[in-house]
């Protein structure tokens, strides 16, 4: 009777509905992964931002101070304050310290087991989370075997 009076009846085919599932499934198999891969990216991504900020804070003070590197004893104040020509430090910026501060304070590592840590040290210790030789101004994360989704070592950064 339906027929009769001229109205057709539309539907989806089970063929075109188990295609759009198919789709759906494509798609979120290849998204999902993708984003569960954010938070470890963005950790990735700070570590490196940070290590940019340090270096350059150290490329700097170099510059300014006839070659020197800061000491490895000293070198989150002469950072963080001001420095004389020979890097001794000051809390204010007067007579002859004229330098600086390169930081306002030192960027936590965001990464690994000393995660959170801002200290910086030639060597491992409690709070340390960057290592420095002030003999070359390198810096590099505290992290031994930790690395990141493409298996680069963060101390490798």
């Amino acid at each position: 009777m339906i027929r009769a009076l001229g109205v057709k009846r539309r539907a989806f085919s089970l063929i075109e509905l188990v295609i759009v599932v198919v789709i759906i499934g494509i798609i979120g198999a290849i998204a999902i992964p993708r984003m569960s891969r954010g938070a470890a990216g963005a950790s990735d991504s700070a570590l490196t931002a940070n290590l940019a900020v340090l270096r350059n804070a150290i490329d700097l003070f170099q510059s300014e101070h006839g070659g020197a590197y800061p000491t490895a004893g000293g070198i989150v104040n002469e950072l963080t304050l001001y420095t004389d020509a020979t890097g001794a430090t000051s809390a204010t910026q007067t007579g002859a310290y004229i330098y600086g501060p390169y930081l306002r304070a030192v960027p936590p590592l965001p990464v690994g087991a000393k995660k959170g840590s801002t200290g910086i040290a030639a060597a491992d210790g409690a709070g340390v989370g960057w290592i420095y030789t002030a003999a070359t101004g390198k810096i590099n994360a505290n992290t031994t075997t930790e690395a990141d989704a493409s298996g680069k070592l963060y101390a490798a950064y």
